[in-house]
């Protein structure tokens, strides 16, 4: 595993506790070094634990682990909500003349640094600045130059004027300044810096930044956690490409909106969470049925119901996989990374038009709310590709009339698509209803006409099977006799858990699948397998089942439903005790 070193601040909601965790990994970023985020935080505006975690890394880091070297604890709960990731040598910074913490024990052989934040935030200029002292004493205990993190400074608080971005400065040295006079220690950490260049962003924003990039002009969504962030990442952005975002009063009347900018011919987008798409799940029928491409962004929190909704699970693949009454064609794409993120919806948008169907793009919280440094080359424009699929204008469109002239916008092709002529193309003025409907779009009870459509619709997938590549990504032994697969934002926990498990002696074959439906054939992988495991956020096993279901044959099954994402150790061990169990079972 690459040296790296686990930062972390921790208090009550309303505190600060993400904002300043953002300064630091930006802080980080821009001296070069690799950072992975992780959040804790309760379902509510003030009170309830917080906490923001930053692994940073000069080698690339892709989750997180149970390890917390720096801790900075505004509450006396975030040092006991930590205890098991501390250890002897860690350094934890705290405020011991605040009335709450002033009977701290620090446990162990750890090393406390009573710092007093209030105090010294007054001093430079008021106590709001507290947690930018804070980060000023991490920096002198991680050897972590200053001046790095003024340019975050500069970005977080430049739009408030000059005088606060340098009071917030000051703040910072006093917090640096106080450790160096107080504690002549050797703390044993020395965050290096290197030139690279990063950029550092979560998942909720890539998928913001792949709807402008693949073409998206109509956003509409309502607000709800952990999907909100696309709609804000969009806001303000998209309007810069002649795009539009509106904030609908619901969740219905969102896709609602988005099915008729589709109609209009916009690249048109919604996103949500899981109670969002249960409401959503009408409309989803009427999109399929018209035949329009939309894109629908499922961003996954636990449920059911309520449930929790700042907590990380995959619990809804069966809805976006079965749901909806009757027979409904779709696809389904589920990144397996931030970067992916953002590819996976330029994807969904370019097959949303080829096949005229919606496209469920599937993330989770894990993925929402981490926020991951990537080279900029990772987001090259250029390759870009946006494919609208069977638009005709006039030009062509005679083709698609029938005898008496009229477009036909759901003539039964032999690969189930059908020509799209957006409003205002000449001779191209047609009606499409709910109701089951001709090659015209005209109502019908006609049974002939009836199968004729439907199955026209279903040629949509196995059209795409045949002409798109809906492969998996393969990591770890290509000959090892244990394979692992997974789904989502499990995969970068499990590339680090196969460099843990290496370290065993335990060789893995890792398949991470983005494409739930269609999906790849995995029947030759598993069978060349003794043992096959799947890893996933979920209690029942539900991509486990889609799996048994394709092969044929029964797999074992890691499943975690905490709340909180996997971590590569704690995978790792996971596989291994998998890995034991299976050998105890007679084969």
């Amino acid at each position: 595993m690459p040296e790296d070193l686990n930062w972390a601040i921790g208090g009550e909601a309303g505190d600060g506790i993400d904002s300043t965790g953002k300064i630091f990994a930006q802080a980080l970023s821009r001296a070069g070094r690799h950072v992975f985020t992780s959040k804790d935080f309760a379902s509510r505006i003030r009170g309830g634990y917080t906490a923001y975690k930053v692994r940073t890394s000069v080698d690339r880091v892709e989750s997180v682990v149970d390890r917390l070297d720096v801790l900075i604890a505004l509450t006396e709960r975030t040092i006991e909500e930590n205890l098991n990731e501390l250890h002897d040598d860690s350094v934890i910074i705290y405020d011991g003349e605040r009335t709450t913490m002033q009977d701290v024990e620090i446990p162990g052989e750890m090393i406390g640094l009573e710092v007093p934040l209030k105090r010294l935030a007054e001093d430079a200029g008021g106590a709001i600045m507290a947690n930018v002292v804070a980060l000023g004493a991490a920096c002198e205990v991680t050897n972590f130059p200053i001046e790095n993190l003024d340019e975050s400074l500069e970005k977080r608080f430049g739009d408030k004027g000059e005088a606060i971005v340098e009071n917030n400065k000051k703040a910072a040295r006093k917090g640096q300044s106080f450790v160096q006079d107080e504690y002549e220690h050797d703390f044993g950490y020395d965050i290096e810096t290197t030139d690279a260049d990063y950029v550092l962003l979560n998942g909720d924003e890539a998928i913001g930044m792949g709807a402008i990039a693949a073409g998206c002009r109509f956003y509409a969504g309502y607000p709800i956690t952990p999907a909100t962030n696309v709609m804000e990442y969009l806001t303000g952005r998209i309007d810069q490409y002649g795009g539009t975002v509106v904030q609908a009063e619901d969740e219905l009347s969102a896709i609602n909106m988005a099915l008729g900018a589709a109609r209009a011919g916009a690249r048109s987008m919604t996103a949500t969470s899981g109670p969002g798409i249960d409401l959503m799940t009408e409309t989803f029928g009427l999109i399929a049925t018209s035949e329009t491409p939309l894109v629908i962004c499922d961003v996954m929190r636990s449920g059911p119901s309520t449930g929790m909704p700042t907590k990380q699970e995959q619990g809804d693949l069966n809805m976006t996989l079965y749901g909806g009454h009757g027979e409904i064609p779709r696809f389904v794409l589920a990144p397996t990374s931030i970067s992916e993120c953002f590819w996976k919806t330029v994807e969904a948008f370019n097959l949303a038009e080829k096949y005229q169907i919606p496209v469920y793009l599937v993330s989770d919280l894990a993925l929402a709310v981490t926020e991951q440094t990537f080279p900029p080359e990772a987001f090259d424009m250029e390759d870009v590709e946006i494919e609208r699929g069977n638009v005709v204008d006039e030009n062509d469109i005679d083709a698609w009339l029938d005898e008496k002239g009229r477009f036909q916008p759901h003539f039964p092709a032999a690969d189930g698509i059908s020509p799209r002529a957006f409003p205002g193309t000449t001779d191209g003025a047609h009606m499409t209803t709910g109701l089951e409907h001709d090659s015209l779009g005209r109502r019908t009870e006609d049974t002939d006409v009836r199968v004729e459509q439907v199955d026209k619709r279903e040629r949509k997938v196995e059209t795409a099977r045949e002409r798109e590549e809906f492969d998996y990504r393969e990591f770890g032994d290509p000959d090892a006799d244990t394979l692992v697969i997974s789904w989502g934002s499990n995969e970068g926990a499990m590339r680090e858990g196969i460099e843990l498990l290496e370290e065993r002696d335990i060789d893995v074959r890792f398949i991470s699948v983005p494409y739930i439906f269609p999906r790849p054939d995995l029947t030759e992988e598993i069978e060349a397998a003794d043992q096959t495991i799947v890893v996933e956020c979920n209690a029942t096993g539900q991509f486990a089942d889609v799996i048994e279901h394709d092969v044929l044959q029964r797999v074992d099954r890691v499943n975690k439903y905490t709340g909180v994402r996997f971590k590569a150790d704690e995978l790792a061990t996971d596989i291994e005790d998998a890995i034991s169990r299976g050998e105890e079972v007679p084969q």
